[in-house]
C-alpha cells in the first residue's frame, strides 16, 4: 500500500484500459434470490469467489468463530508441545523478529502469548542497515552462550538455510513462523517445526497470511490450550488490533481468515486500552473516540509511524511501545516515531526528486521492468520509492542502494509480474534474496547491478506483455446514477474493510452529462455536477489531485462523459448526502 504523503509525484501514464470481471448473470441472480441481497453486491461477491447465499451470509458477517483451526497448519502441534516444554522449565526462549510492521508486531504477539504460559522470553529485531534482514549466526551464537535453547522465528527463516544449520550446531531448537515463499528447488530450512501456510503438504485454508498472522495462530494454539473460554472471550479479541494493523500493513489479500482478522481487529482499535497504542493514535492524530478506525487509517497514519523505526533507527523500540505499562515510556517512544517518521517523508522526498528527474532517461522508458540505482541513498525508504514507481508508470520496479561496494535492493510488481520468479532466475547474483510475488528484497556486489540489470530486462521480455503494462483500472459493474441510493450504499459498507483482493468497489455510469463547467478546489482538485442523460438524476462528483489529469479532456458544461466512482457519503449537516469520488474519466464512448 504506497502512502499519499510524497512531496513530488512521478507523471502519471494515462489510464488506458478499464477492466470489468466476467460474471455469470445467472449465477449473480440465483446467488442474489437466495441470501436475499440486491443483484450488484451478488455480483461483487461472484468476483470473489463466493457463490451459495452461507459463504456470503459469512463474508457480509464476519465472527470470531470465522476464524481458522490452528491445528490444520503443519507443524502446530509439534512447535505448541515444544514450547509449552520451554515454558514450564522456565527455559530462556529467543524470539527472532524482523524489522517491519509485520514483524516487530509479531513478535509483540507471541512474547505476550508465550509469557502468558509462564515462559522466559527474549527478542531479537535486527537494526535494518547493519544486520540486514534475516537470522545471523553471531546472535544465536550469543543467545546459546546465555542459556538459550529454542528459538523461534516470526515473519522470517523460511529461506534461512544457513541460520539452520547454524542453531542446529549450537544444540539450539528451531521454531520457523513465516509466510514468504519457500524456495522450491530448496525445500525447507531444517528446524524442529516449521509453520507456513504455503509450505508444500500444509492444508491450511488461508494461504496469505501475513508473518504476524502466523505467530498469531501460534499464539492461538498455546492460549487456547491454557483457556480456551478466557482466549477466544478476552485475550485473542484484544491481540486482533496489532495484527490487523500488521495484516494492512502487510498488503495480503483480505480475504477469507484475513478479512475476519481486519474486521474484527478495527473494531477493538475502537477501545485502545494499551498506553502505547493510545499515544501512537494520539501523535498520528486518530481519535476512534470521534469517528470510526478505517483501513486507510491503518495503512497511511499507523503503519508508516510503526515501520519507520526500522526504516530510519531501531525497530526494537516498536516492541517496547507495545509491551511497556509505563505510560510515559509510550508516550516518549510515539513521539519519537512521529518524528523518525518525519525523517523518513524528508529522506523519500529528495530521493524522490532524484528518480524523478532520471526515469525521463531513453533506457527507462523504454524497458518493461524499472531497475534503478543509486549511490548514498538510504536504504531505509527503498521499498517506499520502488511503489512509487509501480503506481505512476505502471511497471515493475527495483530500487537498488549502493553502499561500500554492496548493492541492497527492494522491488515491487503489478499484478501480471511475478517478481520473486523473476529474481529466482538471477539467483546466482544475488548475496541473499526473499520475498513473495509483488514485493522482493536482496542484496548482492555493486558490480553485479548492471547483470542484474540486463538479465531481468530479458527476463522481462518474455514475460510481461506490452498490453499488460500500464495502470488498468479494475472496475466492478455498470451502475448509472439514478442506482445510487442509500440502500446501496448501506449494503456496499457490509463488503468492508477493503483492501487488495477485496477493493473498495469502483463503479462505471456511462454517458453523463456536465451539468456546469468543472470546478477548481485548492488548485488541485476538481468537483463536477454530473446528470445521468437518461433519467435526469444528478450528483456532485469529486476528484482528489485531478486538476492537473482532466486538462487533456477540455471538460465545459455540457461535456459527455463516462465516470468511474467509488460511492461516498458526506456527513456535512447542511449540503451532505451521497456523492461519488472519481476514479476514472472518458469521452462517453457515444460521443467519440
Amino acid at each position: 500500500m504506497s502512502s499519499p504523503e510524497a512531496v513530488r509525484t512521478i507523471p502519471a501514464v494515462p489510464r488506458q484500459r478499464w477492466i470489468f470481471p466476467e460474471v455469470d448473470d445467472a449465477q449473480a441472480s440465483a446467488l442474489a434470490r437466495e441470501a436475499q441481497i440486491p443483484l450488484p453486491v451478488a455480483e461483487l461477491l461472484l468476483a470473489r469467489g463466493i457463490g451459495d447465499a452461507h459463504a456470503a451470509r459469512q463474508f457480509l458477517n464476519p465472527h470470531f468463530d470465522q476464524l481458522l483451526d490452528p491445528y490444520s497448519m503443519l507443524g502446530m502441534d509439534r512447535a505448541v508441545v515444544r514450547i509449552q516444554q520451554a515454558a514450564a522449565a522456565r527455559e530462556p526462549i529467543l524470539i527472532y523478529g524482523d524489522y517491519d510492521v509485520d514483524g516487530t508486531t509479531a513478535v509483540v504477539l507471541l512474547k505476550t502469548a508465550i509469557e502468558m504460559l509462564g515462559g522466559h522470553v527474549r527478542f531479537h529485531v535486527p537494526h535494518r542497515l547493519r544486520e540486514g534482514y534475516g537470522m545471523q549466526r553471531e546472535i544465536l551464537e550469543i543467545a546459546a552462550r546465555e542459556g538459550v535453547r529454542l528459538v523461534i522465528s516470526v515473519d522470517t527463516g523460511i529461506r534461512a538455510f544457513a541460520a539452520a544449520e547454524a542453531a542446529e550446531t549450537l544444540g539450539l531448537d528451531l521454531i520457523v513462523t513465516d509466510h514468504h515463499l519457500p524456495e522450491a528447488s530448496l525445500g525447507l530450512p531444517k528446524a524442529l517445526a516449521v509453520l507456513n501456510p504455503n509450505q508444500h503438504g500444509c492444508g491450511y485454508a488461508c494461504k496469505h497470511l501475513c508473518g504476524a498472522g502466523v505467530a498469531f495462530k501460534l499464539s492461538q494454539a498455546l492460549l487456547e490450550a491454557l483457556d480456551r473460554d478466557r482466549a477466544r472471550t478476552k485475550i485473542l479479541p484484544s491481540f486482533l488490533k496489532l495484527l490487523a494493523i500488521a495484516t494492512i500493513a502487510d498488503a495480503v489479500p483480505l480475504l477469507g481468515e484475513n478479512r475476519v482478522i481486519v474486521a474484527l481487529g478495527l473494531e477493538q482499535l475502537q477501545r485502545p486500552v494499551h498506553s502505547g497504542l493510545r499515544s501512537l493514535m494520539e501523535v498520528a492524530k486518530l481519535d476512534p473516540a470521534k469517528r470510526k478506525v478505517t483501513p486507510t487509517d491503518v495503512g497511511f497514519r499507523l503503519a508508516p509511524r510503526i515501520n519507520a523505526a526500522g526504516r530510519m533507527d531501531i525497530a526494537s523500540e516498536v516492541v517496547e511501545l507495545f509491551t511497556t505499562k509505563d505510560a510515559q515510556r509510550a508516550h516518549a517512544i510515539a513521539e519519537k516515531l512521529e518524528q523518525l517518521n518525519q525523517d523518513r517523508r524528508n529522506t523519500e522526498a529528495a530521493m524522490l526528486t532524484e528518480i524523478v528527474a532520471r526515469l525521463d532517461e531513453p533506457q527507462f522508458q523504454e524497458c518493461r521492468c524499472v531497475v534503478i540505482d543509486g549511490d548514498g541513498w538510504h536504504r531505509g525508504v527503498i521499498g517506499i520509492l520502488a511503489s512509487r514507481i509501480v503506481d505512476q508508470t505502471g511497471k515493475p520496479a527495483i530500487v537498488i542502494a549502493h553502499e561500500d561496494g554492496e548493492a541492497y535492493g527492494s522491488g515491487r510488481s503489478i499484478a501480471s509480474f511475478h517478481l520473486l520468479n523473476a529474481i529466482e532466475s538471477c539467483h546466482d547474483l544475488f548475496t541473499r534474496f526473499g520475498g513473495h510475488s509483488h514485493a522482493v528484497g536482496f542484496s548482492l556486489p555493486s558490480a553485479r547491478v548492471e547483470q542484474l540489470r540486463e538479465r531481468l530486462a530479458a527476463y522481462a521480455a518474455i514475460h510481461l506483455m506490452e498490453e499488460d503494462l500500464g495502470s488498468p483500472l479494475n472496475c466492478h459493474a455498470p451502475l448509472p446514477l439514478d442506482q445510487v441510493t442509500d440502500e446501496i450504499f448501506s449494503w456496499l459498507k457490509k463488503l468492508e474493510p477493503c483492501g487488495m483482493e477485496n477493493e473498495e468497489p469502483i463503479f462505471v455510469a456511462r454517458a453523463v452529462r456536465l451539468a456546469a463547467a468543472p470546478r477548481v478546489m485548492k488548485e488541485r482538485h476538481i468537483s463536477l455536477a454530473l446528470v445521468q442523460q437518461s433519467t435526469g438524476t444528478q450528483l456532485r462528483a469529486l476528484g482528489w489531485n485531478w486538476a492537473d489529469r482532466v486538462q487533456s479532456l477540455d471538460l465545459r458544461e455540457g461535456s459527455m462523459l463516462d465516470v468511474a466512482y467509488r460511492i461516498r457519503m458526506n456527513e456535512h449537516p447542511d449540503f451532505g448526502g451521497l456523492e461519488l469520488e472519481i476514479a476514472g474519466l472518458q469521452p462517453a464512448a457515444e460521443s467519440i
